[in-house]
């Protein structure tokens, strides 16, 4: 069975990426509004990348990863301009004026979004899709299981599936959920988590939930008269990231919290620190808490800035302070002649100080012709 990871362009010019067992029927559903997430409001869509592996995992780690890249990077991932991918694969301060490169006119895509022609890139130079390894049993990384017990909302169990697939966690449990299992409001609440809610389980008991887990973390606000070791959600992570076995956060129903049974169920406790006249966290928050401190050793990709251009040429900059000058200088700005020296030096020192990048350069000396036109006019 194959998977994929794929990149669709909106109506509105931005990109949505995604990943799939069944790549027809996905991009039926995004293009018919059958998804009711990013794409739905953003149609019609058109397939510009696609890759395919052989497990979901690979496929979902190849997601999150391309998912997390600016406009510029997933462009030239798109075009296969493999020198410009590299590029923007570097630190900014690591940048040459490669930045301001424009794809080759002559590049096309062809189906799947292979470009026509020419040969794929050497894999050492780009970051390349993410192959996620399956982790044995006994793995102290492998990722922990999200349990929710007896949640009650549909809605809920979708935003603390978003909240999941954020920080790279897939794999949920639901404990006898009160609506009953698969629930229409959870899909559009996941914002584009499916895989998350598809791979789902359902089970009538915790016990049931948690059979193959060694290392169990309920978490609630109190204690409930049970003693067990308590921890913050950081000191939980690493105890998820270092001890063997598999292991599970346990999430109660949205309007209690867990019950006393579930709680002595559990090795731990797991207790967020909270302003105590207003101790009130909702399923997805407690969620998202729990993934972001386990993700922090996860390796996931740090989410990227907007490109940021490389700094203009010296000549580029010469030329608008000139213009500046020549503005300037009929005017009597640079009078007493004495100052003008000081004057002209600080003007410089001012006008080279924010690191002008091509574009700036240009827009200031447009604004200062349209200036002079107008004082000319006039």
């Amino acid at each position: 069975m194959a998977f994929y990871t794929y990149i669709l362009q909106c109506a509105d010019r931005s990109y949505y990426t995604g990943h799939t067992d069944d790549l027809e029927k996905r991009l039926a559903q995004h293009q018919s509004g059958a998804l009711r997430g990013y794409t739905f409001e953003r149609r019609p869509v058109e397939l510009v990348w696609v890759e395919e592996f052989q497990t979901r995992e690979e496929a979902l780690a190849n997601e999150i990863r391309v998912k997390n890249w600016s406009r510029a990077k997933k462009e030239s991932l798109i075009a296969k301009d493999w020198d410009r991918l590299k590029h923007f694969s570097k630190p900014p301060a690591e940048r040459s004026g490669l930045a301001a490169a424009r794809h080759s006119p002559s590049t096309s895509l062809g189906r799947n979004g292979e470009e026509d022609g020419g040969s794929p890139a050497p894999p050492e130079l780009v970051e390349g899709p993410v192959r996620a390894k399956r982790e044995p049993a006994g793995s102290t990384d492998l990722a922990p299981v999200i349990v929710l017990v007896r949640p009650q909302l549909g809605e809920n169990i979708g935003k603390a599936a978003r909240a999941m697939l954020n920080f790279g966690l897939t794999e949920l449990r639901l404990v006898a959920p009160r609506d009953g299992w698969p629930n229409p409001s959870a899909g559009p609440a996941a914002a584009g988590a499916d895989v998350v809610l598809e791979q789902a389980e359902v089970f009538e008991t915790l016990a049931e939930a948690v059979h193959d887990c060694a290392h169990v973390y309920a978490t609630t606000v109190r204690k409930r008269g049970v003693t067990k070791p308590v921890l913050t959600p950081e000191e939980a992570a690493r105890e998820v990231r270092t001890l063997p076995g598999r292991k599970a956060y346990v999430f109660g129903p949205e309007r209690s919290g867990l019950e006393t049974d579930d709680v002595a169920l559990a090795r731990a406790i797991v207790t967020v620190p909270i302003n105590p006249e207003f101790a009130s966290l909702n399923l997805a928050q407690a969620v998202i808490l729990c993934a972001y401190e386990w993700s922090k050793h996860a390796g996931l990709a740090q989410p990227t800035v907007e490109e940021i251009l490389p700094p203009a040429p010296q000549d580029e900059l010469e030329g608008m302070i000139a213009q500046f000058e020549a503005l300037l200088e009929p005017r009597g700005y640079f009078r007493p002649e004495s100052r003008r020296a000081a004057t002209t030096r600080t003007l410089r020192n001012m006008l080279t100080k924010p690191g002008w990048n091509h574009l700036e350069v240009r827009t200031m000396r447009g604004v200062l012709s349209a200036l002079k036109r107008r004082v000319e006019e006039d």
